[in-house]
C-alpha cells in the first residue's frame, strides 16, 4: 500500500518499505532503497538493484571514462534477477525467513522518536 512516498508491504512480524521514484511503475522498479522493519521497530536498510540495472550503471560509468565502469560495488546493495517490487518482495521474504537479512542488509537499529 502507498504511504506518501513509501510503498509498504506488510508481513507477519515485519514490513518491507520501498521508496520508488514518483510515478514509477512498481512492476518495472530496478533500483530502489528499502527497509525491513520488524514489529519491534528494529530496522535493516538496503538498495535493491537488478542485474540489468547494475550493467546499465557500469556501462554509463565506462562511457563517462570513470574507473567504476570496470567494477561495481555498493555497501548495502542487494542484486536480484528480476525487476518489480513483487519479485523483490519474494527475495526479501526468503532472506527474512532464513535470517539472512541481518547479514545482507545494513542494520540501522530502531527508529528514534523525536
Amino acid at each position: 500500500m502507498w504511504d506518501g512516498p513509501f510503498y509498504r508491504v506488510g508481513r507477519d512480524g515485519y514490513e518491507i518499505c520501498f521508496v520508488p521514484g514518483a510515478g514509477e511503475d512498481l512492476d518495472e522498479v530496478c533500483n530502489v532503497d528499502m527497509w525491513v522493519i520488524r514489529d519491534d521497530g528494529d530496522r535493516w536498510s538496503g538498495t535493491v538493484f537488478t542485474l540489468d540495472e547494475v550493467h546499465r550503471i557500469m556501462e554509463r560509468q565506462r562511457q563517462a571514462g570513470e574507473p567504476e565502469g570496470d567494477y561495481w560495488w555498493c555497501w548495502d546493495g542487494l542484486i536480484v534477477r528480476d525487476a518489480g517490487v513483487q519479485s523483490m518482495v519474494k527475495v526479501i521474504d526468503g532472506l527474512v525467513a532464513a535470517g539472512e537479512h541481518e547479514t545482507v542488509l545494513r542494520h540501522v537499529g530502531p527508529e528514534e522518536n523525536a
